[in-house]
């Protein structure tokens, strides 16, 4: 199982473009609320249920972990950090797009890795950072920016299922 964090400030493009996709892939994804209640408020006021709340969750399935960006709410909640830090000691995925990473910076985890982010939060990313729109660097997937949500859902899939399947959903996906 994979599973999409969400916390109040979330960028809804980012979360709601990388569920759609993911599961368009056929790949199994579960949205997951940091808060107290599974409706979540995004950045643009968008109201978002989520599927699961964060203590009702066994993530020993997780495969690959994803953080949209919006703020850095996500890095306030120790047992999201605790879970990153444990999931990416074990070399197990993780994603995340816009202000996200640099929750990943602050925690350590971009150590002899490369990353992206929204502009500004460079300095979060210190050594990591290399810039660029959408960047692997061994178990790691970062990009810039809203803009460039469909670009981070196409390297998840791919990651995950192939480049046949990330194909197959993007032609589908052009009408």
């Amino acid at each position: 199982m994979n599973y999409l964090f969400l916390s109040t400030g979330f960028e809804e493009i980012e979360a709601l473009t990388t569920v759609d996709l993911l599961r368009r892939a056929g790949i199994s994804l579960q949205t997951v609320s940091c808060e107290n209640e599974m409706l979540v408020k995004g950045s643009h006021n968008i109201q978002v249920m989520a599927d699961r709340l964060f203590k009702e969750v066994d993530f020993s399935d997780a495969e690959m972990l994803i953080l949209p960006g919006g703020s850095r709410r996500l890095g306030e909640f120790a047992e999201l950090r605790e879970l990153l830090i444990k999931h990416n000691s074990e070399n197990k995925d993780i994603a995340a797009i816009c202000a996200a990473p640099s929750i990943l910076g602050d925690l350590g985890i971009l150590e002899g890795k490369q990353a992206t982010c929204y502009p500004g939060f460079e300095s979060y990313l210190g050594d990591a950072y290399i810039g660029g729109l959408v960047v692997e660097s061994k178990n790691i997937i970062t990009a810039k920016g809203p803009g460039l949500s469909a670009d981070f859902a196409f390297c998840i899939i791919e990651h995950l299922a192939g480049a046949e399947v990330a194909d197959e959903v993007y032609d589908k996906a052009q009408y």
